[in-house]
This record gives structure tokens, sequence and C-alpha cells, in this order.
């Protein structure tokens, strides 16, 4: 038995192999009524309606896997959980229509999986992986030789590419004017983007209830379940777009890219020339802090799975090089992103959130370099995600014992009109909103506001705040270390 157990190996196998292009055309079908229902109005009985559709298309091309007693059994689940939904569509009862929709799917069409953990793992698969099928399930339609197989080898660096240059066009307001002169407009008013990923999402949604696959123990012999021949596999079909070709293609195009968002940077950001009309450097900083870590994180996620342990590029000496040169240039995005954050920063003020980009941003920077350490080292993925994990533990241990709230205050004090004569005037308001810790800053704010009641008012209130602070049953040593500051700042003040 023991011996028979270590030959099974889990494979995804389809339920019951039908016309993939008949499926596709009865997806589209599904994301036209989930346009015509959804897309506008609010939703409510319509989303019953398109669940209902979904269970009779799911159950004709299903209907080989089912007997009697298990589709009856699915029947009553699903009926249970469109009650609520018909009663009022809210988030629970979405949430319950959600699983009864999954577990009378796998309930009629899954008998092999038995007991709650085998059908709480199946349930987890179906959910985590069915919705990135349709892409790949959708490919068999076309024969995968000669110019299709060409379109394959470039569909990928294609896709990517353009999401790369739509986020540096977000944050880079030069090449958001390069990306206008291709005049886009034409063809956006004819082609809804925010519909088309509409369609894509649900698409992506419905595929799974109709070309049902449930991860399987199975013996290393492929059976299915009506005897015919299999579909090709999900890893062999995504071989057509991860393989050696494909990525460096990728890398190639992706360099490039990178590199003119890097010679951009490097000529405005760093060297400081003078912007194009129409530009300053503050709506230059702004724009592109966050766009630029979505890119970054966007670009480490390709390389994990490009350069997986034992994929076929892991020891390509073309390659490697690429991806080096790559993350390089992604790290020195990542330091973009800090100094524009950081000019934004002194052009306006320092906010919790903007704290927080700060430490997000140097621990992407950190990932990609510990990424390049896995390559270079050889190291499993499980060691890149500890390796991680003690980078984000130091990282928050350490800001459990900043005092943010005076950091902020005391920045912003400094960096403001009143005491450096440039930048904006402090913003009182935000101080007191950070607590008795801001309160050397709002003396010194009050100092040059004399005659403010109202600010000297609110002040006084977060006085009473910290005295009840310093009581035995809230007491903290930075609490106390600030009494004994506020005390000394007594002491020197003049009487009046």
């Amino acid at each position: 038995m023991t011996s028979l157990a270590s030959t099974i190996a889990a494979e995804i196998q389809p339920i019951r192999h039908s016309s993939i292009p008949a499926k596709v055309g009865l997806a589209l079908v599904l994301a036209a009524l989930a346009d015509w229902l959804f897309y506008g109005p609010r939703i409510g009985l319509s989303l019953t309606l398109f669940v209902i559709a979904m269970a009779c298309v799911s159950m004709l091309f299903n209907h080989a896997a089912l007997d009697l007693r298990r589709a009856m059994i699915g029947a009553a689940i699903l009926v249970a959980g469109l009650a609520p939904a018909v009663e009022e569509l809210n988030m629970l009862s979405f949430l319950i229509l959600t699983m009864a929709l999954a577990i009378a799917l796998l309930i009629a069409t899954n008998p092999e999986t038995t007991g709650l953990t085998e059908r709480a793992r199946a349930l987890r698969n179906f959910f985590l992986l069915g919705p990135f099928r349709f892409f790949l399930d959708a490919l068999q339609i076309f024969n995968m030789s000669g110019f299709t197989r060409g379109i394959a080898l470039w569909l990928m660096p294609a896709v990517m590419s353009t999401v790369f240059v739509a986020l540096f066009a977000a944050a880079n307001p030069v090449i958001e004017q390069w990306v206008s002169l291709l005049n886009p407009k034409l063809i956006f008013e004819y082609i809804s983007i925010p519909r088309v990923l509409f369609w894509t999402m649900m698409l992506a949604l419905v595929w799974p209830f109709i070309h049902v696959r449930w991860r399987r123990r199975t013996i290393a012999t492929t059976t299915v379940v009506d005897g015919s021949v299999p579909p090709p596999l999900p890893s062999q079909v995504s071989a057509q777009f991860l393989g050696p070709s494909t990525i460096l293609r990728s890398l190639i195009l992706f360099n490039l890219l990178f590199a003119a968002q890097s010679i951009l940077d490097g000529i405005y950001l760093w060297g400081h020339v003078a912007l194009p009309a129409n530009l300053t450097y503050a709506g230059y900083a702004h724009r592109g802090a966050y766009p630029l870590i979505a890119t970054a994180l966007l670009a480490a996620a390709f390389v994990l799975v490009a350069m997986r342990p034992g994929g076929p590029v892991e020891k390509s000496k073309v390659i490697r090089p690429l991806v080096y040169l790559w993350v390089g240039q992604n790290v020195l995005l990542v330091a973009s992103s800090i100094l524009r954050l950081d000019l934004y920063v002194d052009i306006y003020i320092l906010t919790y959130w903007r704290i927080a980009a700060f430490i997000w941003m140097g621990l992407v920077a950190l990932g990609l370099i510990l990424i390049v350490a896995r390559i270079v080292l050889d190291r499993s993925n499980q060691w890149l995600v500890g390796a991680n994990l003690i980078a984000l533990t130091i990282a928050l241990y350490g800001c459990s014992l900043m005092n943010f709230d005076a950091f902020i205050a005391d920045y912003n004090l400094s960096h403001s009109n009143e005491m450096s004569g440039k930048g904006l005037s402090i913003d009182a308001n935000y101080l007191l909103t950070l607590g008795p810790q801001a309160l050397p800053a709002i003396d010194k704010v009050i100092a040059h506001r004399p005659g403010d009641n109202c600010l000297v008012s609110r002040r006084d209130r977060l006085v009473e705040v910290q005295r009840q602070d310093m009581a035995w049953r809230s007491w903290g040593f930075r609490n106390w270390r600030l009494q004994r500051r506020l005390d000394a700042l007594e002491k020197v003040r003049p009487a009046g």
C-alpha cells in the first residue's frame, strides 16, 4: 500500500473532455449575459438569474459525470444558497451563494473527493487556480505550430511590455506625452477598456464551472472519465509561454523599456534638468512613486516564475545576466521612487502613509536583492520567503519602537514655512490628530501664533489626555519621557 501511495501523483484532470471551442462560445454567451445583467444597473435578482444560467451551462457540459443522487444533493445546496440572495443581496448572502455554488459543483461532479479535509482542499484550489485556467485552456483552440507558435512566443512579452508602458506612463508625465502622440484615443473611442476588463473577468470566473477540473490523486497512468484523450495539461500549454525563447524575448524588451525610464529619471530627477513645459517637479515626483513600486513588484513576480528552481532557464548563461541587469534596473527604479516621495514630502508634509510608503519601498528593494541572492546562491523559494519574512519582522519590530507621532510632528514643523522660510504653513489640525506626542511641536506653533485661542484650547485637551496616560494603569515609558520633556519646557517658559 505504501509503495502504491508513493507512485500516486497530483494531476489536474478534466471531468469530461468536451469541445473547447464550444465551451469558450458558451463562456462568451455567459459573459454577454453578465454584461446585460450587471454592467451599469444595481445588482439584485440579476445575480440569482445569472447563477441559475451558469448552473445550467455547467450541467450541460458535465452531465456525463453526474448521477441522480449527487445531482439532487447539489441542486438542494444551490437552492439553499440562492434563498438568502433572493431575500436580499448583501456581502453575506453573496458569500453564501458563492460557496453554495462551488460546493454543489464539487458534490455533483467529483464523487472521488470525500472527507472534509479533501473537499476543503479541492475548494481552495478551485477558487485560487480556477479563474486563471481560462486563458491557458482557450489556447487549445489554436494549433501551436508554425505561425501560431511564433505568436505565442511574442504574446506574453508584448502583453507585459504594454503593461509596463502603461505603468510608466502613469508614473512619468514625459512618457505619457510620448504615448499621447500615438493618439490611442482613436482606439478608445470605439473600445471601452473597463468593459473589456469586465468581460475578461467574467470569462475567468465562469470558466471553472464550465470546464470543470479537480485536483485528484491518480495513478501515474492518466485516466479520463469518458475514456477520451484528455487535452494538454496547463503545464504543457504554459511551456509555450514560459520557455527559454519567450523569457529571452521578454527580458530584452523589458530591459530596453526600463532603461528608457531610468534614463529619463537620471535626466530629470537626479540631474535636475528643466522639465518640458507645463510640468513641475512636484507633479513629476508625486505621480511616479506608487506606479513604479507596482512595476517593481510585477517584475519581481515575473523573475520568480521565470527563474523558478529546476526551470528550463535557471542555468542559462544568456538569460541569467539579463535577469541580473533587469533586477538591477528595478532596484534603481525603487530608489527613484524613494527620491520622488522624498521630494514630494519636502514640498508638502510627512504623514503616516508616506512613512509606510518609505518602509514598503525599502522592503521591495531588499526583496529584489534577495531574489538575485537566491539565484546566485542556488537557494530555494522557501529560503527566499524566509529571508523576506525575517526582513519584514525586523522592520515591524523596529517600527514598534519608533515614536512616529513625535517624528512626524517635528519633521513637519522644521520643514514648515514658519520655521524654514519655505514650504507650506504648518498644518496645526493635522498635528493635533497625532496625539499628545505632538505637544512639543504644538507649543512651538502656539509661540508663532499668539492669540490663537482655539489652538490653545485643543492643546489643553491633549495635555489632559497626557495626564490620564500617566496613571499607573496606562503608564508607558514613551509617555513618561514626554512628560519629562513637557515639564522641562514648562520650567523654561516665561511667566505670563
